[in-house]
């Protein structure tokens, strides 16, 4: 058996030394410790980073080549989909338990959670009622953890975990469940997901005065918690999968391969569904990096240019291009495109708002065919939104059938976007940690893994044949 020592990974989305600046307790880390650049992977999006940092592969081999993607066995785009099994390469607590049998491990909202071999999982998992109502709730491993959790720390706020009201209780929730499974089930490594700096830098941009308040929001949360792991003798590394950068141009790729006969919609009670299947060409928009699934070849060259010419778009990649920038995997597109530094991608795929489908102005993640950030915004076209929001929600309380308007369909309220590798290095991810064992200027993504296996007293060794 070997001697580990315990370690605690915090994931807070958007850190960068921008905002270290308004974060002591967090930035103390890097003080008393080591502090370096973080250099992400493309698409520098959620799904792909994590998936990354836990195998140490690019996306080329784990398959997570971004937040989602076409489904080509399905014929459907689905983003935020759940379960382990969709990214490959071999995790780090696989490669721990190699060295380590007994090695354990909770995973506390990393993403790709479901069905993970670790030892206990907490995961946001709404319960879809058949009368079409969601209510908040999470998933856990295993199933006894969540009445554990619920006891103690209520439901799990999932409102405030996206959407326009996404904000700290969340990020709260989710502190207090890693502390609470840290100290009763002693893991030896705990990942911990901390969205709270994924907000307000979209919404209002990384230099907005909701943002640096934001920063300081959760600098508060953060310092008592990393205090209780350093002084139970854990290893604490704080890191962050992307920064948030100033991006104010939205660009509709989906409405030019519309325009120009390639991308084909259904429509049904008057509003319009993507037809992939119909498609000759079609993007799935993942913040600034999109795939662009093209189904005949000879109209690959077509579609590039068209992208190529659009404003705000920067470079078009084929198959040399997806090589290159390790996105040559079979879940890719056969096209990615690249926005400009200031510039960002729609799903929007009408030509006309009246016949956009109801989810575009509603936050449902799982059924647009693209990320949209216009869900962190309220519609401010629609008279007295917030109140009209909270008389839907009286209304679903009451057992009534209800849909919440507040997602606007002009994107231009959107202030910050990520996805490019980092242009400017105070908008670049970090790397802090509590011990003073990091020594370079940047470590890449893909050798994370390896740096946590040796900052908890493993080795990393070969897989065996």
């Amino acid at each position: 058996m070997t001697s580990t020592r315990r370690l605690v990974v915090l994931d807070i989305v958007g850190l960068t030394p921008h905002l270290l600046q308004h974060m002591p307790a967090v930035a103390a880390l890097g003080d008393r410790g080591s502090r370096a650049r973080l250099e992400p992977v493309l698409p520098a999006v959620t799904c792909t980073v994590q998936s990354t940092l836990l195998t140490g592969e690019p996306p080329a081999v784990h398959g997570a080549v971004g937040n989602g993607w076409y489904f080509r066995d399905l014929g459907d785009v689905l983003l935020w989909r759940q379960h382990n099994a969709l990214v490959g390469g071999e995790k780090i607590w696989e490669t721990a338990r190699r060295t380590d049998p007994g090695y354990t491990v909770a995973n506390v909202c990393w993403w790709y959670a479901m069905g993970a071999d670790v030892d206990w999982t907490v995961t946001p998992r709404p319960v879809y009622y058949s009368d079409g109502r969601k209510e908040p709730d999470c998933y856990t491993w295993p199933p006894a953890l969540h009445g554990e959790l619920i006891d103690r720390l209520g439901p799990f706020p999932l409102f405030t975990y996206w959407g326009p009201n996404a904000g700290l209780p969340s990020t709260q929730w989710i502190l207090a469940a890693a502390r609470q499974i840290f100290d009763d089930k002693t893991p030896d490594l705990t990942l911990v997901y901390v969205p709270h700096l994924d907000y307000e830098p979209q919404r209002t941009g990384p230099h907005s005065p909701e943002t640096v308040r934001a920063a300081r929001q959760l600098d508060a949360a953060l310092a008592p918690l990393i205090d209780h792991f350093v002084k139970a003798g854990a290893t604490v590394v704080a890191l962050s999968e992307y920064g948030i950068a100033p991006a104010s141009r939205p660009v509709d790729v989906n409405r030019a391969l519309r325009r120009a006969g390639l991308l084909n919609v259904h429509t049904q009670d008057g509003m319009e569904y993507l037809d992939p299947w119909t498609s000759r060409a079609f993007a799935v928009a993942d913040h600034q990096v999109a795939h662009v699934y093209v189904r005949d070849p000879a109209d690959t060259e077509t579609v590039a240019k068209i992208l190529g010419d659009l404003d705000g778009v920067d470079e078009v990649w084929g198959e040399e291009g997806k090589k290159a920038h390790g996105l040559d995997h079979e879940r890719s597109g056969e096209l990615v495109a690249l926005a400009a530094p200031d510039a960002w991608f729609t799903y929007y795929y009408w030509l006309d708002d009246d016949r956009a489908p109801d989810f575009a102005r509603q936050v449902e993640i799982h059924r647009k065919p693209g990320y949209d950030p216009a869900e962190l915004l309220y519609d401010d076209t629609v008279p007295a939104v917030k109140l009209r929001a909270v008389g839907s929600v009286i209304r679903k309380k009451l057992g009534f059938r209800y849909r919440i308007r507040t997602v606007p369909l002009d994107p231009k309220g959107v202030r910050g976007s990520h996805g490019r590798l980092p242009d400017d290095p105070a908008h670049a991810p970090v790397l802090l940690c509590s011990e003073p064992e990091l020594t370079r200027d940047a470590y890449p993504a893909t050798e994370v893994k390896s740096l946590l296996l040796a900052l908890a007293g493993l080795k990393e060794t070969e897989t065996s044949a």
